[in-house]
């Protein structure tokens, strides 16, 4: 039964489609990435962030996506939370762990009925609303010719089942202490309910 999922949300040129370590991506949409290889799909459900890679080549890649890669302030970060305590009240979803960095997001959230994928996507929408509303969007200076602006968050979001009181406690661990290992401040947000 599954109790809970731990949700990793990526910014906008965080983790791309052909990344050297690997990705969940089957096909790569934007045509400047395509020189530096094809969809490096991976089945598992295992961090691959540190496994060896070239990261020169992963460098050059972000260098040649359209925008730049979002790196969210603290200011943002903020903005980000007010918006996901928003998707949260009009749906009841329940957050065990939170925490934004300046790439991505964590969090440990309640299972829930409806899709996951329907979940990550009200989350993000609530959260860009926000920083748009609080003039805080990243691409605030960069709009598409129609004056809206591209998304700061990447597509696609990478959300393990959580099904054991222990991996939960685990993971709630693992998002508490995801900001410190990164160098930043502990977080602690309103709209978190603890285990």
């Amino acid at each position: 039964m599954v109790l809970a999922y731990h949700i990793i949300l990526s910014a906008y040129g965080f983790w791309l489609p052909n990344d050297p370590r690997g990705s969940w991506s089957d096909t790569i949409r934007v045509y400047e990435l395509l020189r530096f290889g094809p969809a490096t799909k991976v089945k598992t459900t295992q961090s691959v962030a540190h496994a060896p890679h070239d990261v020169a080549l992963r460098r050059a890649a972000k260098q040649a996506l359209r925008h730049k890669p979002v790196h969210f302030t603290g200011l943002q970060a903020r903005a980000i939370v007010r918006g996901f305590a928003i998707a949260c009240g009009e749906h009841d979803y329940v957050l065990h762990a939170l925490a934004i960095l300046p790439d991505h997001t964590h969090f440990v959230m309640r299972a829930h009925p409806r899709p996951i994928d329907d979940i990550a996507k009200h989350l993000k929408a609530k959260a860009t609303r926000q920083l748009t509303f609080e003039s805080l969007h990243p691409f605030a200076n960069d709009p598409r010719a129609d004056g809206t602006f591209p998304s700061p968050w990447a597509r696609n979001h990478w959300s393990p089942f959580i099904d054991s009181t222990e991996y939960l406690r685990k993971a709630v661990t693992y998002v508490n202490d995801n900001p410190v290992r990164a160098g930043l401040r502990r977080q602690q947000w309103n709209c978190v309910n603890p285990l």
